[in-house]
């Protein structure tokens, strides 16, 4: 995820255009609804902003898409497989937290992280912001498998359009969320634009309390799984 593709959208800024010379006679202006416009990816059309995505699954990069085009690669193998929409949905289980014991088996050095399984090559990957956007750590998977088998939740994310956050914080202890996988690229791509110095600065810390606080809204309680008693 580190590569530009898959942060392409969230952690580039925008780049300014050059400044020209003013023109002799006044230029019609430019209209307001087209400045700034984003277009689907699929179809070119106009859309508005808080729009679906769409993952492009062989480049590992996120595709802006108007309803119609989500709506057409929500089903699996729709796209020949190479395209997935991404889900809006957020989970968390409250029934069963994590302990700082658990969280500690898996040896993350920060206390911030998403887990991610892509179908191919088939594995689960795990990431944390950092100043370059996202960073891959290794990932201890017997212990996660453990962890999977006390806390279902972890389990249940879609592969490669949906992820497990995993947020460390003294005042709200340790809290678990599926997340939808643009959620995590723009948290990414908010640390890259925004990290300062060895602890990230005040600027990225309180992007981070947003994110989470927004994503503590947005999040509703997960349906109980019968299977696992």
């Amino acid at each position: 995820m580190t590569r530009s593709q898959g942060l392409r959208r969230f952690a580039v800024p925008p780049q300014q255009a050059p400044a020209r010379p003013a023109p002799a006679a006044p230029a019609p202006a430019a209209s307001p609804a087209a400045a700034g416009e984003e277009h689907c990816e699929f179809c070119a059309t106009g859309i508005p902003a808080g729009h679906g995505h769409v993952a492009d699954l062989e480049q590992s990069s996120l595709m802006c898409a108007c309803r119609a085009c989500y709506l057409l690669f929500t089903q699996p193998g729709a796209g020949r497989a190479k395209y997935r929409s991404v889900p809006d949905r957020y989970l968390r289980d409250p029934d069963r937290a994590l302990s700082p014991a658990e969280w500690d088996e898996l040896q993350i050095p920060v206390g911030l992280a998403f887990f991610l399984y892509r179908s191919e090559p088939g594995e689960l990957g795990c990431f944390y912001p950092s100043p370059a956007g996202a960073t891959e750590c290794a990932l201890d998977l017997p212990a996660w498998q453990r962890l999977a088998a006390a806390h279902p939740l972890l389990g249940q994310a879609e592969p490669d359009v949906e992820a497990v956050l995993i947020s460390q914080d003294d005042a709200a202890g340790i809290e678990y969320f599926i997340v939808p996988v643009d959620a995590c690229y723009e948290l990414a791509g908010r640390m890259r634009m925004l990290w300062r110095g060895f602890d990230g600065g005040t600027e990225a810390r309180q992007s981070i309390a947003e994110f989470l606080a927004g994503v503590r809204r947005r999040a509703k309680t997960a349906p109980r799984d019968t299977s696992h008693g």
